[in-house]
């Protein structure tokens, strides 16, 4: 890693210590109450889509004269309240939804990663944290692609796993990057 990165990423390891506190805590409520973290997350999920969307209609509509693009920015909000109310009507379509969502966003997750620490040369500076949580980003991506009939409940539980995981190691990588800060 080059000086330069290095520096930024050590002004900011603080970050990677909330990023990895809030990892962990979410981890925990997932091996403590399964059902009610899969609940919680489609039911957050679909309040944020159907506030999103109102906001979206409101500013389509309050900006129609002055944005050329409101109308898609209407759309947008309309498909977002749709979706909202979809989420509380059928939140088992929502789940598994949310469950493809979470696999595509690891396996990018962890295709950065790697990419990062393989593109900068940071594995060869020790950067390990990050080529390990690359990895098991991808690898726990790909088990909620291949394996989504293994049961909703049972992925949170993998869910926790992986976020308690992947905190530790933020927290690794945080506290290496702050010693560094401090040199």
């Amino acid at each position: 890693m080059n000086v330069g990165m290095r520096t930024v990423f050590a002004r900011y390891w603080w970050a990677l210590v909330i990023r990895g506190i809030v990892a962990i805590l979410f981890g925990l409520a997932a091996l403590f109450w399964p059902g009610r973290t899969l609940l919680v997350l489609v039911l957050l999920f679909g309040a944020y889509a159907l506030i999103d969307g109102i906001f979206a209609v409101i500013a389509a509509l309050g900006d129609r004269r002055d944005h050329p693009n409101w109308g898609m920015l209407l759309i947008g909000g309309i498909i977002g309240i749709i979706i909202g109310i979809i989420t509380f009507f059928w939140p088992g379509i929502t789940a598994l939804t949310l469950l493809y969502l979470i696999a595509f966003w690891a396996i990018l997750i962890g295709i950065y990663e790697l990419s990062l620490a393989f593109g900068m040369r940071l594995a060869a500076s020790g950067e390990w944290a990050l080529v390990l949580s690359g990895i098991i980003s991808i690898i726990f991506g790909l088990i909620l692609l291949f394996q989504p009939g293994a049961g909703a409940l049972a992925l949170v539980l993998v869910i926790g796993v992986y976020a308690i995981i992947i905190g530790i190691l933020l927290l690794i990588r945080a506290f290496r990057l702050r010693s560094l800060a401090h040199v």
